[in-house]
């Protein structure tokens, strides 16, 4: 019955798409539908996602502020079901998102893409949501943008999968490459981060084919979640009014540390990643619980600003007058990353990257005794430093800050600190962290591919 009214309804839409005048006006918008479909449901996904996350983080800091030794028990409990999840239902659900969408670009070919549903399906989605609540319910320094990027992918891919065969179609690529820039646009609110990010990160194929649905797509995802989350920016508007010879110093030498800063983390996360690989069962377990108990201790006897994603850290910097940071709290933002992200649970890096470049920029700004805004400035730029020092993508990580701010007086600074990091971080780090475990999930996928291909019309919707 589902299948005839879909049937029904494919016609009945040919038909009034058959009114349109001209032939290639009729074949763009038939093959941009399902952009269309796909962004919309990417759009109403991210804004729940949007919400449990903001729970989880406030369900957190309401029993911490009950009982604060409370974090002893919830960290390395939430930690272990967090990893358990991704352990037993979807292990290339961990980490980020990002990484493996980029592989799943790479897959997307009709001689591998059977393969691309490890990295991409409606269990991803699922288990990529349980997994990124339960930790932040548990105090991990982690962000949900990478891993809205995944579902997005997986939601775009379902409905490439569900388009009939008569229809006009685009490549398996342009769809999981249009997710991933409508899922990053719906999780910041940033329609022109989403697009940039995807010329900037994914784009391996020639974007000029299918730009209107690209466009159009990130649009759609984007008022989607505006329009049940309001016309919020993601950081609100710092004040910025203030600038001079002497800022742009300042920004100069914010974002070279920032930029060091990113490409050390990276290096540092694939550092524990590669000495992990060595451990059995039994001691990869010891370190996950050993990892949920550290992030603990220094949350309960040193600074607590290690915990979440960062976002309360950048808004306190950002909107009050007490602009003060140590440099302890740089340490520990990094260090969080690169505990969390190896515990083998889901969770991104993109938030908790701002947030320590948050607080770099307000770690500059306290040792030379800048307030106001210039230091509101400084630590933008940090913010983009960091970013890209992590990421090596700096259009991306200043259009981003830039729109999540609606700074655009500050857009040369944020600009000279995107320039400054990428050439520091390539003195840490030649290649960005997604390079390097986009390469490590394609290995790992086509090493673990012992099936052999389903039948063309097999529905692949795990």
């Amino acid at each position: 019955m589902a299948m005839k009214g879909l049937e029904k309804f494919r016609i009945k839409a040919k038909y009034v798409f058959d009114l349109l005048p001209t032939q290639g006006l009729r074949l763009t918008v038939l093959q941009a539908v399902p952009f269309w479909i796909a962004s919309l449901m990417t759009g109403l996904v991210a804004v729940g996602f949007t919400r449990l996350f903001a729970y989880s983080e406030e369900s957190l800091q309401y029993v911490l502020h009950w009982k604060p030794w409370m974090i002893f028990v919830m960290s390395p409990v939430f930690f272990f079901l967090a990893w358990l999840c991704v352990r037993l239902f979807a292990p290339n659900a961990r980490g980020s998102g990002i990484p493996q969408v980029m592989a799943a670009i790479e897959l997307a070919t009709p001689k591998h893409d059977y393969l691309v549903r490890k990295l991409l399906s409606v269990k991803i989605i699922i288990v990529k949501i349980i997994s990124s609540l339960l930790m932040v319910m548990g105090g991990g320094a982690i962000g949900r943008e990478g891993p809205t990027i995944q579902i997005a992918g997986s939601i775009f891919r379902m409905v490439n999968q569900w388009i009939p065969s008569s229809w006009p179609r685009r490549s398996r690529q342009s769809f999981i490459l249009t997710g991933a820039a409508a899922g990053l646009a719906a999780a910041f609110n940033t329609p022109l981060g989403g697009v940039v990010f995807a010329m900037e990160e994914l784009a391996r194929i020639h974007i000029r084919f299918f730009r209107t649905a690209l466009f159009s797509a990130v649009i759609i995802a984007g008022l989607t979640a505006q329009g049940l989350l309001g016309p919020y920016l993601y950081l609100g508007y710092p004040d910025v009014r203030s600038s001079s010879l002497l800022v742009f110093l300042a920004v100069a030498g914010t974002a070279a540390l920032a930029g060091i800063g990113g490409g050390l983390t990276g290096k540092a996360i694939l550092a524990v990643m590669k000495w992990k690989r060595k451990l059995n069962a039994v001691r990869s377990l010891l370190f996950l619980l050993g990892a949920g108990l550290l992030i603990a201790a220094i949350a309960y006897f040193i600074n607590d600003q290690i915990l979440g994603s960062g976002k309360a850290l950048m808004n306190a910097v950002l909107f009050t007058k007490h602009k003060s940071m140590g440099w302890d709290t740089v340490v520990f933002r990094m260090l969080g990353s690169v505990i969390c992200f190896n515990t083998g649970a889901a969770g991104g890096v993109f938030a908790p990257a701002l947030a320590s470049g948050a607080s770099i920029g307000a770690a500059v700004a306290t040792v030379f005794h800048v307030a106001g805004a210039n230091a509101n400035i400084i630590i933008l730029s940090g913010m983009v430093g960091f970013l890209t020092g992590i990421t090596r993508t700096p259009f991306t990580s200043a259009i981003l800050v830039l729109e999540m701010t609606d700074r655009h007086s500050v857009i040369f600074q944020l600009m000279l600190a995107a320039m400054i990091s990428q050439l520091t971080a390539l003195m840490v780090e030649r290649h960005s962290l997604y390079e390097h475990l986009k390469k490590d999930y394609l290995e790992e996928v086509l090493q673990t591919d012992n099936e052999a291909p389903p039948p063309p019309n097999a529905k692949l919707i795990e």
